[in-house]
Formats: structure tokens, C-alpha cells, sequence
């Protein structure tokens, strides 16, 4: 077993914008936050629903269930093996478990740690879907998507560690206990393997659409391809857009796109954002309810090599959560030792969009961590990406997984997000 990590203390300075801050004379009117090691804009609270004393946990997923409760998942080596990383990637035994927190009071208190799903084999995130009832969905039925790397369905070799098929169980009892998983075949091409993280979507029209990447580590650097899996059917049956493998969508000059996050607008409209190493968040757009899209193209926000983190708010309006820095001017390939791509990650912003993503606002401060670096790895010392988030009677619910070692759950009104700081404002 692996010795307990040193104790986390605040740094004296952190890089905020290409800048050095003093954590004990913030500017602004920028909070640091102790308890939650970050420091915030002032309308940005929180607390640490858990934290490893050894190990990691991965991404945070969250959702108020049918019954009220808020129910959060992430997976974690606190019930294996609780030394090393618990990603699914790369493991040739038992090494995570998808592990439940619950609160019955809107987030005041949480209660686990809870293993719901109990599998011999290892889990990346939760992806929630709360479908609307009917055509034999029955009212309250939640559904677990995500990667499946069953043993004898996914291999550690020839660079394809992170491929497995996709599939998913529902839960009928508010996420107490899940079905078996059923695994997704898509009709042109049943035997895709890939990853699937991002949160998901229903449109109006009922289809399902779900983002999902195949990678190739064996080329330098990393080759990813990305896909979106659409189903009309409520799961019973799946095509892969836009083509059965390796014909996915990708960043010209990069070889690279993944973690695409689709959102439904309406009216047959869809939009969805992606994953590049080329400086900004891309999107894509479809007309026709998911069936055809535009080709990609970049935002003007500034992102590094880094997941999407995009929500739909109460009136409609997009929140694209971003990191709004991009050193990583010499891309080779994603790794956790290069301390200008994970440096990126320290930063939280929100930049907002009333026209369904075609135009953005300024990007606003949210958060950044305030923590000085113990780990041996960038990777762990800087990371405030793959946040989550759901509203819920006007508050905006955010769940980090900060420094794959606490699990932070966020509050911050809605109303306050077109009132966060902007960089002219802080400094």
C-alpha cells in the first residue's frame, strides 16, 4: 500500500492569466476559499464531499434524481487497490469502482461511500440520462452510460488501452441498484470500441445522442478520432455518425478530437463541443434532429488539451466552462508530465451564449485552485477539469474532481453568472 499523500497547504503564489498572484492579498475581490483549496470569485462556495488519502478519483458526475436526493458518482480505488491511478485505461486487473454519494438536503450533507454497481471489472465515469417516460421507459428510470472494458472485450496492447465497447443499465429504485449492462452495437459497425465520458442528451424528438472517441496511442503523437452514437429507438438499436470507424470527425493538423458534448436546443437544432489540442474548443452543429452535422470548427474559447465542460441553463442560454489558457504551443502529445498542458488546467471560466453557441460573451472567472504542488506529477498538482454540473431551483450545482484527489461540490446562483468577474475587472 502506498504511503497517505502530504498534507495539501495553500501556495503563497499561483499563475492566474499569465500572472502572479498573491494568495495573501488577492486582487479583485477574489476569495480564497481554504477549505476547498481554491480561490473564487465571491459568489462561489462550497465544501469537499470526499477526499483519498491514497490513490485518485476520476470524474465527477452528478444529477437530483426522480426522488429529490442529488445523487453523485465517480470512480475510485478507495475499495481496490488504493495506491496508484484508478483509471480504467491500461489495467489488467481490478483497480477502480464506480462508488455513489448521496444528500437529501440539496447538497448541505452528503452520505457514502456507496458501491452500486458491484463488477469484477473496472468503470470510467458515470453518464446520466433521465429520458422522458413512455414508449416502455416508465416514469423515473435512470440510466449509467459510459465505457465497458470488460476483460475478455478490451486489450491493454498495440496502443489501443483506452478503446472498450459502450453500453449502459438503468436504475429503477432513484440509483439505488442498476441492471445488468447492455452494450451498444451500432448497426454499421458492431463492434466500435472507444471511450465515452461526456454527459449526454435527449433531443425534443426523442433521440439519444451520446459522444464517443476511438484512440491509438501506438502513434506520437496521439491519434483520436471522434464519433457521436445516435439512437431513435429509446437504446434498442444505434448508428455511428459520421461513419462505422476509422471515420470520425478530427482537428485538421492535430490527428486529434475527442469528448464531444452534445446539447438539444430544439426545433431539430443540436449543438455539441469538442475536445482539441489545438488552442480553442470546436463545435459542430446539426439541422435534422443529430442525423447529418456541419463540419467542425473552433470557438474563440480559449482551451487547451482538455474536455468540454458545456451545460444548458434555465432560459435556455449556453454555459461553456473553459480554462481560458493554452500554452502547449509545441503539441507532441497528451502527457501528464508536461507542466504547461496541465498547468492549463488550474483555471475555471464561463463564457455564455444566447444564440444556441454561434456567438460567445466574454469569458467570466470562476474558480482556480489555490493549492501548492506536492505531487510528483503535473497532472495531479493543477487539475480543475472535467467539472460537472445540474441546476436546481436557481443554483448551479458544480462538481470538480480536484486534483483526481477531493471531489468538491460547488454552489453558485444562476443569476450571478453574467455578474462574474471579467480579467479587466480583476486586474
Amino acid at each position: 500500500m502506498s504511503a497517505p499523500y502530504p498534507p495539501q497547504r495553500l501556495a503563497e503564489t499561483i499563475n492566474l492569466q499569465d500572472r502572479q498572484v498573491a494568495l495573501a492579498a488577492p486582487p479583485g475581490d477574489l476569495v480564497v476559499r481554504e477549505h476547498l483549496g481554491l480561490i473564487t470569485a465571491p459568489a462561489v462556495d462550497g465544501q469537499v464531499v470526499y477526499r483519498t488519502e491514497r490513490g485518485t478519483l476520476f470524474e465527477t458526475r452528478a444529477i437530483k434524481t426522480p426522488g429529490d436526493d442529488y445523487l453523485l458518482m465517480f470512480p475510485t480505488n478507495a475499495l481496490a487497490v488504493p495506491e496508484g491511478r484508478c483509471h480504467y485505461g491500461r489495467q489488467e486487473q481490478k483497480a477502480n469502482d464506480l462508488v455513489a454519494f448521496r444528500s437529501s438536503d440539496q447538497g448541505a450533507t452528503w452520505h457514502g461511500l456507496t458501491r452500486p454497481i458491484d463488477i469484477d471489472y473496472n468503470l470510467h465515469g458515470f453518464i446520466p440520462l433521465m429520458p422522458r417516460a413512455g414508449a416502455g421507459i416508465p416514469e423515473g428510470r435512470i440510466y449509467c452510460f459510459g465505457t465497458q472494458p470488460i476483460w475478455a472485450l478490451h486489450t491493454t496492447r498495440r496502443g489501443l488501452h483506452e478503446n472498450a465497447p459502450i453500453g449502459y443499465r438503468y436504475s429503477d429504485d432513484d440509483g439505488h441498484t442498476w441492471s445488468e449492462v447492455r452494450l451498444i452495437r451500432p448497426v454499421n459497425d458492431p463492434g466500435f470500441t472507444g471511450m465515452s465520458v461526456m454527459r449526454m442528451c435527449e433531443t425534443e424528438a426523442g433521440t439519444w445522442l451520446l459522444g464517443a472517441h476511438e484512440a491509438d496511442w501506438s502513434y506520437r503523437p496521439l491519434l483520436t478520432r471522434q464519433y457521436i452514437l445516435r439512437s431513435e429507438d429509446q437504446g434498442q438499436s444505434w448508428e455511428l455518425l459520421p461513419d462505422a470507424r476509422h471515420g470520425g470527425w478530427h482537428a485538421g493538423g492535430f490527428n486529434r478530437m475527442d469528448e464531444l458534448r452534445p446539447i438539444d436546443l430544439g426545433n431539430g437544432q443540436v449543438y455539441a463541443m469538442a475536445r482539441t489540442p489545438e488552442g480553442h474548443l470546436w463545435n459542430l452543429r446539426s439541422h435534422d434532429d443529430g442525423r447529418t452535422w456541419s463540419d467542425p470548427q473552433p470557438t474563440p474559447l480559449i482551451h487547451p488539451d482538455a474536455p468540454p465542460m458545456l451545460f444548458k441553463l434555465s432560459n435556455g442560454h449556453l454555459a461553456a466552462f473553459h480554462h481560458n489558457r493554452h500554452h502547449d504551443l509545441d503539441y507532441s502529445g497528451l502527457s501528464g508530465d508536461k507542466e504547461s498542458l496541465m498547468g492549463d488546467r488550474s483555471e475555471i471560466w464561463v463564457a455564455l451564449s444566447t444564440d444556441g453557441g454561434r456567438t460567445w460573451g466574454q469569458p467570466r472567472f470562476v474558480f482556480a485552485n489555490a493549492l501548492a504542488p506536492v505531487y510528483d506529477m503535473p497532472f495531479m498538482n493543477h487539475q480543475c477539469s472535467y467539472i460537472d454540473a445540474f441546476l436546481d431551483n436557481g443554483v448551479l450545482n458544480i462538481f470538480v474532481p480536484h486534483r483526481w484527489h477531493q471531489a468538491l461540490h460547488l454552489r453558485l446562483p444562476e443569476a450571478s453568472l453574467s455578474e462574474l468577474p471579467t480579467s479587466a475587472e480583476i486586474f
